[in-house]
């Protein structure tokens, strides 16, 4: 079940940012394993730099990344979102408490960008929703407090 949905993961990504272009360049992040972050535009090439930054976030497993900075293009590309979704059974409860914070976070984050289209920003806001009430729902599950 777990190898299903994480082969299915770059399908959402597709589903997810077929935006208007923005750009795939951001603040400090245009190469390397995290240059996916920031990429929000529908290009192939952005497409692709999504895929990868979303397999290294999964893949990675001392999840540092999970406490680390995010910029607002982070949540409209999905990337970030879509890794703490997958990752939710294997994080620390201090990390779901993290990622929930950052979820719930999100929607003022994006709202504030002044590079994002409404497009992006909305579907950013549903899936930061949705990522909270899972990580909410697995910290009930398995965190005392």
């Amino acid at each position: 079940m777990i190898l299903y949905r994480r082969r299915n993961l770059p399908v959402l990504l597709l589903l997810f940012a077929p935006v208007a272009p923005v750009g795939c360049t951001g603040p400090n992040v245009t190469t390397g394993a995290s240059s996916g972050l920031t990429c929000v535009d529908d290009s192939s090439d952005c497409v692709a730099k999504r895929q990868r930054t979303l397999r290294y976030l999964v893949d990675d497993q001392d999840r540092a990344w999970v406490k680390a900075h995010a910029p607002a293009e982070a949540y409209a590309s999905g990337v970030r979102l879509f890794a703490l979704k997958s990752k939710k059974k294997d994080l620390t409860c201090d990390e779901l408490a993290h990622g929930r914070n950052e979820a719930d976070r999100a929607p003022g984050v994006l709202r504030s960008a002044g590079n994002l289209t409404p497009a992006q920003v909305s579907r950013g806001i549903m899936l930061a929703s949705e990522v909270s009430r899972e990580l909410g729902a697995e910290m009930k599950r398995r965190c005392r407090g």
